[in-house]
C-alpha cells in the first residue's frame, strides 16, 4: 500500500506570512522524501478560508519535477463543465501530465448554499458535468455545435477517481467507468471501508485510493477532535497506527492519503515507516 501526503493550508497567526513560500516549500520537502504524491482538498463554504484546489495545484506543478499530483475530491456541480475542463487540462499541460482528479458530488450542504445551486440534485448534475468534460477532452462538439481546442499532449483528460462513500451505485461506477475509487477517511467508518472495497473488487476496480486520513502522535488541539469522529485516523498512539494501517492493507487498499494538519511532514513519515 502506498503513502502519499494530502496537505490543507491555513492562515498564519503572524502578520507576515508568506503562503507561497510555504506552500512551495511543503511540497519541495514531500517530494524530497519520496512519497509518490500530494494531494489537495476541496471546500469553500464551510466556516474557514480554503485554497482554489487547481490554482494550489498549479503552484506545487511548479515547484516539483515528478510527484503525482492529486484532488480528493473536486466538486464538479459546483463548475461549469466546460470552463472546469479548461482549467483541469491547463494543470494537466502545466504539470506534464501529473494530475490525477478525483471527482464528486460534493457532500456539504454550505458549499451549494453559498453559491446558490441545487444541493438536492447534485448526483445527476456531477454525472451531466462529467461526460461533458470527457466529450470536451474528446475534442467532440458541445454545447449546439461548439469545440473546445486541445492541448497537445493532453487529449482525453486526466485519470479520474470518483469520490464516493456509501453508494454502490457510484462506487461500481468508479470502477467501471473511472481509473480509481477515492472514500473519505475522515467520513467513513469501518463497516463503510469493509462494505465498499467488496463492492469495488467486485465490480472489477484496481485502484482504491483512502483520502483525508488524519495523522497527529502528539495530542494537537486542532485534531484531537478527529480521534472521535474519524475511528480510521491515524490521531492516535503509534501501536495503535501500526494497526490500522495494517486493516487498511489488508482490506485491500492501494494508496492511503494521509493529512497533518499541523503540517508536520514528519508525523506522516512516521506513519508511512509504520508500513
Amino acid at each position: 500500500m502506498k503513502v502519499s501526503a494530502m496537505i490543507r493550508f491555513a492562515p498564519a497567526a503572524g502578520p507576515h506570512d508568506r503562503l507561497l513560500d510555504r506552500a512551495a516549500d511543503y511540497a519541495r520537502r514531500i517530494e524530497a522524501r519520496g512519497f509518490p504524491g500530494i494531494w489537495v482538498g476541496d471546500s469553500l463554504g464551510r466556516g474557514r478560508p480554503t485554497l482554489d484546489p487547481l490554482i494550489e495545484l498549479s503552484v506545487l506543478a511548479a515547484v516539483t519535477q515528478k510527484v503525482e499530483l492529486g484532488i480528493s475530491v473536486l466538486q464538479i456541480p459546483l463548475r461549469h463543465p466546460i470552463e472546469l475542463a479548461h482549467r483541469v487540462q491547463s494543470v494537466q499541460a502545466l504539470s506534464g501530465n501529473r494530475l490525477y482528479l478525483g471527482v464528486g458530488s460534493g457532500s456539504t450542504r454550505a458549499d451549494f448554499e453559498l453559491l446558490g445551486y441545487d444541493f438536492d440534485h447534485r448526483f445527476g448534475t456531477m454525472k451531466r458535468s462529467l461526460e461533458t468534460m470527457r466529450r470536451t477532452w474528446r475534442g467532440e462538439a458541445v454545447n449546439a455545435g461548439g469545440t473546445f481546442s486541445l492541448w497537445p499532449g493532453c487529449e482525453g483528460g486526466p485519470p479520474i477517481l470518483m469520490g464516493a462513500w456509501r453508494s454502490p451505485r457510484w462506487i461500481t461506477f468508479a470502477a467501471q467507468e473511472c481509473q480509481g475509487w477515492t472514500p473519505s477517511g475522515r467520513f467513513s467508518n469501518w463497516d463503510d471501508l469493509e462494505y465498499g472495497i467488496r463492492v469495488y473488487r467486485d465490480a472489477g476496480g484496481t485502484n482504491a485510493v483512502l483520502a483525508n486520513v488524519a495523522v497527529d502522535f502528539d495530542n494537537r488541539s486542532e485534531t484531537a477532535p478527529l480521534a472521535e469522529l474519524a475511528p480510521c485516523s491515524l490521531v492516535c498512539p503509534l501501536d495503535e497506527a501500526r494497526r490500522r494501517l495494517k486493516r487498511l492493507e489488508q482490506l485491500g487498499f492501494d494508496e492511503v492519503l494521509l493529512v497533518s494538519h499541523s503540517s508536520v511532514l514528519e508525523d506522516i513519515e512516521r506513519a508511512r515507516d509504520l508500513l
